[in-house]
């Protein structure tokens, strides 16, 4: 990994600062076939200065923009990062949202680096007529071997390949470590995050929510969007915990509750999601079990019944949701409603908002170019605090 540097105001100097001095700790676990996969804080910096070195011979450099479409895994964080490491960007889509809109967008856009899921994200890149420079795919099931896609490369063989990149980042401070797009009326919009706005909204966190390497955080949700850089894979850089992925969405519920994780960062769906599996569980209204649970979860309860609720009521219902151990419950983006606030603060879990307030705009024709390995401000690019 060479020598640590002082320069430590971009997302891949963090992470080679951790592979440095905390190499052999845990960085990211990855549930496969029912058993948590881990890569060390060294093992993350070769796999992403691995990939890097792949682009980098494929003809990647700074200023590029790498587009992943990818549920949340380690390869796409893992890209991310590969990507920021030789001055460009990440750009990132979200499978799950509707094909018709992304197949347009990524019409318009023609990225010329691509990392795919799989087959369904292949066909969506093939009905927007995208034919990408250098197109990466993370698992092979259903590809037969031709087609369109028929030169697109494996990413297990790219790492296996161990074609490694400088060994220190080339990145700057005032480069995008992502941009995200979306369509609305008027046109596509897009929204740029720099490593230097990065690193302060996530200092901010791991200050003011006291984190510090032990902390669990799992990764449940997309990473297609602004609000999860800031507030979830900054602070996992610059705090240095683990950060762990579930294996499926269909098992997220029970991974966390498995887990128990001390930091969740997640959506205002996340939380309301998580309300009605809650609601479901719970005895029908007028049962005699229920009236205890209501009887426990009041607001103001008294010292015996905060205590005979907590034992009875309020810590089996953490248990069921996977928030035994949760000191940081964090809403990103939009404040959940009332309903849903209140259900949470009677169990005991106090969710805090990190808002997610960046400006989107519309691009000029031309790409940003780029000056001595920095992006140009944008006239029209307003910055604004996130609210807390």
């Amino acid at each position: 990994m060479g020598k640590l540097t002082d320069t430590l105001d971009t997302l891949p100097h963090w992470l080679h600062r951790q592979a440095l001095e905390h190499g052999t700790d845990v960085a990211l676990r990855h549930k496969h076939l029912g058993i948590w996969q881990v890569r060390t804080w060294e093992q993350l910096a070769d796999e992403v200065q691995s990939l890097a070195g792949a682009l980098q011979a494929r003809g990647f450099s700074v200023g590029a923009t790498l587009t992943i479409i990818s549920r949340p895994t380690p390869q796409a964080i893992v890209a991310a990062l590969a990507a920021q490491w030789l001055g460009g960007a990440a750009s990132l889509f979200d499978p799950l949202d509707a094909p018709a809109g992304q197949i347009a967008l990524l019409g318009e856009l023609q990225p010329d680096f691509v990392l795919a899921q799989g087959h369904e994200e292949l066909l969506r890149l093939g009905a927007a007529q995208v034919t990408p420079r250098v197109l990466i795919y993370l698992d092979k099931r259903g590809l037969s071997g031709s087609g369109p896609f028929d030169q697109a490369l494996e990413y297990a063989a790219l790492i296996a390949s161990k074609t490694f990149a400088d060994p220190v980042p080339l990145a700057h401070a005032q480069q995008t470590a992502f941009v995200f797009h979306r369509r609305s009326q008027q046109a596509t919009e897009a929204q740029r995050i720099r490593h230097t706005e990065l690193l302060h909204h996530g200092r901010q966190l791991v200050q003011r929510e006291g984190l510090g390497r032990y902390e669990e955080a799992l990764a449940a949700r997309g990473f297609a969007s602004a609000g999860q850089a800031r507030y979830l894979l900054a602070p996992w850089l610059l705090a240095g915990f683990r950060l762990n992925f579930p294996e499926n969405l269909a098992t997220r519920d029970r991974d966390r509750r498995e887990l128990g994780p001390t930091l969740v960062a997640g959506t205002r769906e996340t939380y309301e999601r998580l309300h009605g599996y809650a609601l479901e569980r719970l005895p029908p209204p007028g049962d005699r079990a229920r009236r205890l649970v209501d009887w426990a979860l009041a607001a103001r309860p008294g010292a015996l019944r905060w205590f005979v609720g907590h034992w009875l009521v309020r810590r089996p219902l953490r248990d069921v949701l996977g928030f035994s151990r949760t000191h940081a419950p964090l809403v990103v983006g939009d404040a959940l409603r009332p309903e849903t606030q209140a259900f949470f603060e009677s169990v005991g879990i106090k969710v805090r908002r990190w808002g997610d307030s960046t400006e989107w705009e519309v691009p000029s024709s031309s790409p940003a170019s780029v000056t001595n390995g920095q992006d140009e401000p944008h006239s029209q690019r307003v910055w604004k605090e996130a609210t807390t």
